[in-house]
């Protein structure tokens, strides 16, 4: 019985050790983005946040959310292979919005205990 026991411990933190190899890994070519000095007049301003999925199994974003209203998120939406990339966007509307900011979008993926950070950033200057 006690074999049986060890045995049974054995496969089941081998099988472990096997399924956290065999996770999705994201990994962003940046993660901040600075805009740098923008007129209030353009509206909007827009950009993208490349990653690759560089680990064993497909990784599927559950959700994006912005910090603010003023910032649009969009992703991939079907799952990314291994060894395929994806893009997350962020729309900043500068509209009524003058002044330096510093936005994030924080990233839900099946990556277990893991969430994901982007920042953007920038001066949006009045309307004369």
């Amino acid at each position: 019985m006690k074999k049986l026991s060890l045995i049974l411990l054995f496969t089941i933190l081998v099988s472990g050790v096997i399924m956290a190899q065999q996770k999705p890994q994201m990994d962003f070519t940046k993660t901040e983005h600075n805009f740098g000095t923008i007129k209030e007049e353009m509206g909007a301003v827009t950009t993208q946040f490349e990653f690759t999925n560089t680990g064993k199994s497909p990784l599927i974003i559950q959700r994006v959310s912005a910090s603010c209203g003023c910032t649009t998120p969009g992703y991939t939406r079907e799952p990314v292979l291994p060894g395929k990339k994806g893009t997350i966007s962020a729309k900043y509307s500068t509209i009524a919005r003058p002044g330096k900011f510093s936005k994030t979008i924080t990233v839900y993926t099946n990556v277990p205990d893991t969430v994901y950070v982007l920042r953007i950033k920038g001066n949006v200057t009045p309307k004369k």
